[in-house]
């Protein structure tokens, strides 16, 4: 059983963040945690992203982004990543965690990498919650 989950994506502001929030809110027991492959060190949640998990109940107040290391990768069960490039960066950082390594999309049909929203449009940062969402609950149902 996967006890402790990382989600990973570029900036650790959007949405890793937030994934990682609706997961620990499904899972609970579980320790789930975020990271991004560049972080932004220190901000909290993007106000766009922030806003849409916090209409859910979420509470993003307490984030600070943080840099992905190979210490964190080795300490989790199961690493989810936003997209292909981000796995190979796993790869390459701690080539160990690469078979713990899957797409948060993973089981979604069709497209299963979720696009950054990052200094988008607030319909893009919809799309983009909108499909966090359903990853986390089909990895829910999985786990």
């Amino acid at each position: 059983m996967f006890q402790r989950i990382l989600v990973v994506c570029t900036g650790n502001i959007c949405r890793s963040p937030v994934a990682a929030a609706m997961l620990r809110a499904r899972l609970p027991g579980r320790k789930v945690s975020s990271a991004g492959l560049g972080a932004l060190v220190g901000h909290g949640v993007e106000p766009s992203a922030a806003r849409l998990a916090e209409i859910e109940g979420l509470v993003m107040a307490g984030h600070r982004a943080r840099q992905l290391t190979a210490e964190l990768l080795a300490e989790a069960d199961l690493v989810l990543v936003m997209s292909e490039g981000q796995r190979r960066a796993v790869a390459e950082l701690a080539p160990a965690a690469l078979g713990k390594t899957l797409l948060l999309g993973h089981w979604l049909p069709g497209a299963r990498e979720i696009p950054d929203p990052y200094r988008q449009s607030e319909e893009m940062f919809a799309l983009v919650h909108q499909r966090l969402r359903d990853a986390v609950d089909a990895w829910v149902s999985r786990l």
